[in-house]
C-alpha cells in the first residue's frame, strides 16, 4: 500500500506516510487514538486508504481551507471559519501532502491560527479519515508504429487519461497521466486505454514538425488527430486555422483555452472566489459556457480573440522544443502531461567552441535582473587568482583554454542554442546539448513513474566535498533539513576515495550534493578519478548538484545509470560564485522546488547561474513544499509598509490549474496555478507574522533573501 497511517508516539494522533511522494505528515487529535481500517467507500471522494479514529478534534499544523459537502456530496460551505449544525458530513482539508477527507456524524466548528486548522465535533464519535496520493501513473502503453500518420492513432488516445471533460479538468489531479507509447510494428492499445469523445478533431499535415506541436493540444481536448493539408482545429460546426504561425497559434490555443476552463470552472464544484474570475474583462455567460460540451464550448472560447485575453494571461510555465525525429515519440505523453508548449524546431543553431562555451559565452548572456552580479565573481574573470572547478591548476587557465587542454565536454559533444522562450522553463529533446535548457532524456521521466516504488519515508541528503579549499560549501549540510514536517537524513563525507565514492553513488540516496573537481577523466577523488561513464558503474542517487567544472557528460552519465535529474555545468566555474550557487541550490531543493524552478531562481541571483543546466527529468523534487506550490515573493518598501509581489509556479503534483491563496489579510481570494500575485500597502508586522509561515526565497531591492533572514536583513538596515 503506498499510505501508511500509525499512531504518534510523542503526542496524540496518527503519522501519514506517502511511499509515492516521499512526504510524511501529522494529524493531531485531542486524545490518544488507535487507527483502524475503514472501507475507502466511507468517503465521497475516492481515497487510497481510510482509517477511522475515536476523536473530538481533529488539527493539521498548516493553515488550510476546509470544504463541507453533505451526503449527497454538494458543496454546504467552504472557508477557515465556520460552524455547521448536526448532520452527516463529508469534509475536505486543502493543501496537504495528500489528499484528505473526513466523513463523520456531528456538528462542528472550524478555526484557524497563524499555523493551524481545527475541527471540533460538537459531540466526540468516529471519525474517518480518507487519504489520497498526488501521484498519478499511465494506465498502460500503446504500441506503434512510429511513421507520422500511424503515430497520429496514438496522439489522439492521449486524452483517453481524463477523468472529465468538464472545465474541472484543469484541476491536474481530474486530468490523470496519458498513456505510454513506444515503438512496434502495429498499433496496440491496452483494454483500459479508452478513446474519449470529445467531438474535437486537429488536423495537421502528416509531418513531425507538425504533430509534435499538438501533443498537449491532443491530450488537453481529448482530440482526435488526423491528417490534412491545412493545420487547423475543428468542433461540430465550427474550424479554427493553426497558420499563419503555426507553433505560435497552438501555443495560443493552449494557454487561452487552459485560462478560460480555470474561469468557467467556478460554475461547477468548486463556486470559489476566484480572483481571475474577478478580474477578467472578458464579458461571456459563464454557468452557459460550463454546461457546454467540450468541442462546443471550446468553439466559443476561440471566437474570443486571442488579443482580447492574452492581458490576464498568466506566465505560462514551461516549452518543450522536440526536435522532429521518430526517436522522440516516447516522450510525447509526457511532454503532453505537462501542458506543455512544444515547438519542433527543423534547423537548430549549433555553438562552435571558438564562441567561448567554455567561458566568455556566458558573460552576461540571458542576463534576466540587474541583481545577477556579473563582478569579479562571475566565473570568466579568473586572471585575478580565482580558483576554478576543473582538474588544471588554480587560477592558470580560462574555461575555454581549460577545454583545449583536457579535452572536455566542447570537445566531444555538440552544443546548440535553441531559440528563446517566453516561459518561466524551457526543456530540450534531442540531440545536442542545449544552451541555457533542461536537457530531457526518456529514461529519466520513466523514473518519475518508477518512484511510486519508493518505500522510504524520510529525505536523505548525502553531501560529498572532495577538495580543501571547497569546504565553505560543505557548509550546505546546515540548509538542508530545515522543514518542520519532513524528516531528513542528513550526511557530510569529505575526500573519498574512489572506492567509497563508487559505493556513494551505488546508495539509495535521495540527493547528491557534490563539491569539487570534474574533468574529462570523471569525478576527483582522494587517490584519483572516478569516470560515472564507466558502464559497470551502479547508481542509486535519485538526483544530484555536480558542482564542479564542465560537470555535463558527467551528470549525463548518471542520468542514464539511474538518476531522475540533476544540475550540472557546461563550463569552468569559479569557486567563489559556485560556492554561493550551490548555498542557494540547497535552500531551493530543502525548500521543495524543482530542479528547473531553483534554477530559475538562482539565474535571476548569479549570472554564473547560465553555466549550469539541468539534465533529464527537470520537474524532479526531493520533497514537497510547504505550501505545494514554489512560491517566490518580490518586496519593495513604502513609508511603513510593503508592496508583496508573489510568484507561484507549478511544482510536483501540484500542476499548473492547481489553486492557491496567500495567508495576508487582504487576500481572501484564489488564484490559480501559475500566479503572479501583488498585495499592495501589506503592514510590516502583518508582513512578519506572514514570513513566519514558511521559509521562502524572496528577492528585496532586487537581492536574494530568505524569508527566515527578514529580521536580520531589517535591523542592519
Amino acid at each position: 500500500m503506498s499510505i501508511d497511517i500509525d499512531p504518534l508516539r510523542e503526542a496524540d494522533g496518527i503519522t501519514v506516510t506517502d511511499h509515492i511522494e516521499n512526504t510524511q505528515f501529522e494529524v493531531y487529535t485531542d486524545r490518544p487514538v488507535d487507527p483502524r481500517r475503514r472501507p475507502e467507500s466511507d468517503h465521497y471522494f475516492p481515497v487510497d486508504a481510510s482509517v477511522a479514529v475515536e476523536t473530538g478534534a481533529i488539527e493539521i499544523p498548516r493553515v488550510a481551507v476546509v470544504e463541507t459537502r453533505d451526503r449527497a456530496g454538494s458543496l454546504l460551505s467552504r472557508g477557515d471559519g465556520y460552524q455547521m449544525p448536526d448532520g452527516t458530513y463529508h469534509v475536505g482539508i486543502d493543501p496537504a501532502p495528500t489528499k484528505l477527507y473526513l466523513a463523520f456524524d456531528a456538528g462542528f466548528s472550524v478555526s484557524t491560527t497563524d499555523r493551524t486548522t481545527r475541527i471540533d465535533l460538537d459531540t466526540p464519535g468516529t471519525v474517518a479519515l480518507g487519504f489520497r496520493s498526488l501521484h498519478q501513473t499511465p494506465a498502460g502503453t500503446i504500441t506503434t508504429p512510429t511513421d507520422p500518420e500511424s503515430l497520429m492513432d496514438a496522439v489522439s488516445l492521449l486524452g483517453s487519461s481524463l477523468q472529465t471533460t468538464s472545465p474541472e479538468r484543469s484541476f491536474p489531479t481530474l486530468r490523470g497521466h496519458p498513456p505510454l507509447i513506444e515503438p512496434g510494428e502495429e498499433l496496440r492499445v491496452p483494454e483500459r486505454v479508452e478513446p474519449v469523445d470529445s467531438g474535437v478533431r486537429i488536423v495537421v499535415p502528416p509531418e513531425y514538425r507538425y504533430l509534435y506541436p499538438v501533443v498537449s493540444l491532443a491530450y488537453y481536448f481529448a482530440a482526435e488527430v488526423v491528417p490534412g493539408d491545412a493545420p487547423r482545429i475543428e468542433g461540430d460546426g465550427w474550424t479554427y486555422p493553426l497558420e499563419p504561425g503555426f507553433e505560435e497559434r497552438t501555443a495560443r490555443v493552449l494557454r487561452q483555452s487552459f485560462h478560460m476552463d480555470c474561469l468557467a470552472r467556478t460554475e461547477g464544484f468548486y463556486p470559489v472566489d476566484l480572483h481571475e474570475r474577478e478580474a477578467t474583462s472578458l464579458d461571456l455567460d459563464w454557468g452557459r459556457l460550463y454546461d457546454l460540451p467540450l468541442a462546443a464550448r471550446l468553439g466559443e472560447y476561440l471566437d474570443v480573440p486571442f488579443e482580447a485575453v492574452e492581458p490576464e494571461l498568466p506566465q505560462w510555465t514551461l516549452t518543450t522544443d522536440i526536435r522532429p525525429d521518430p526517436e522522440n515519440v516516447e516522450m510525447l505523453p509526457f511532454v503532453a502531461g505537462e501542458l506543455s508548449v512544444v515547438r519542433s524546431p527543423e534547423t537548430v543553431t549549433r555553438v562552435d567552441d571558438d564562441e567561448g562555451v567554455g567561458g566568455g559565452f556566458f558573460r552576461g548572456e540571458g542576463r534576466s535582473s540587474p541583481s545577477a552580479k556579473a563582478a569579479a565573481t562571475d566565473g570568466v574573470d579568473l586572471e585575478g587568482g580565482e580558483f576554478v572547478r576543473g582538474g588544471a591548476s588554480p587560477a592558470a587557465t580560462r574555461g575555454a583554454d581549460a577545454s583545449a587542454e583536457r579535452g572536455t565536454v566542447s570537445a566531444r559533444t555538440e552544443f546548440v542554442r535553441p531559440e528563446p522562450v517566453d516561459t518561466v522553463e524551457h526543456a530540450w529533446i534531442g540531440e545536442g546539448v542545449p544552451l541555457g535548457a533542461n536537457k530531457a532524456t526518456l529514461d529519466a521521466y520513466y523514473r518519475r513513474l518508477e518512484a511510486g516504488q519508493v518505500e522510504q519515508s524520510r529525505i536523505s541528503v548525502l553531501v560529498v566535498c572532495n577538495d580543501e579549499q571547497m569546504r565553505e560549501e560543505g557548509n550546505v549540510a546546515d540548509l538542508y533539513g530545515l522543514r518542520d514536517m519532513v524528516q531528513f537524513d542528513i550526511a557530510v563525507r569529505h575526500d573519498l576515495t574512489r572506492e567509497e565514492m563508487r559505493d556513494a553513488l551505488a546508495s539509495d540516496v535521495d540527493f547528491l550534493h557534490y563539491i569539487g573537481h570534474v574533468d574529462d577523466r570523471g569525478m576527483q577523488c582522494a587517490e584519483g578519478y572516478l569516470d560515472l561513464t564507466d558502464e559497470e558503474l551502479e547508481i542509486g542517487v535519485s538526483a544530484f548538484l555536480l558542482n564542479a567544472c564542465q560537470s555535463y557528460e558527467q551528470g549525463e552519465a548518471l542520468v542514464h545509470r539511474g538518476s531522475r535529474g540533476g544540475i550540472v555545468t557546461l563550463s569552468d566555474v569559479a569557486n567563489s560564485p559556485a560556492t554561493k550557487l550551490g548555498r542557494i541550490f540547497a535552500r531551493l531543493m530543502n525548500g521543495g522546488f524543482n530542479l528547473r524552478t531553483a534554477l530559475h531562481v538562482a539565474k535571476r541571483e548569479l549570472i554564473t547561474g547560465h553555466q549550469y543546466i539541468v539534465v533529464g527529468d527537470g520537474g524532479t523534487t526531493i520533497c514537497q513544499s510547504r505550501s505545494g506550490v514554489a512560491i517566490v515573493l518580490d518586496l519593495s518598501e513604502e513609508t511603513e509598509r510593503w508592496i508583496v509581489e508573489t510568484e507561484m509556479f507549478p511544482n510536483g503534483p501540484y500542476g499548473a490549474g492547481s489553486m492557491g491563496s496567500l495567508n495576508l489579510k487582504e487576500m481572501g481570494q484564489d488564484h490559480y496555478i501559475p500566479a503572479k500575485v501583488t498585495s499592495k500597502s501589506v503592514p510590516d508586522q502583518q508582513l512578519r507574522d506572514f514570513l513566519q509561515l514558511e521559509t521562502v526565497p524572496m528577492f528585496l531591492s532586487d537581492e536574494l533573501t530568505w524569508s527566515d533572514e527578514f529580521r536580520d536583513f531589517r535591523v542592519q538596515e
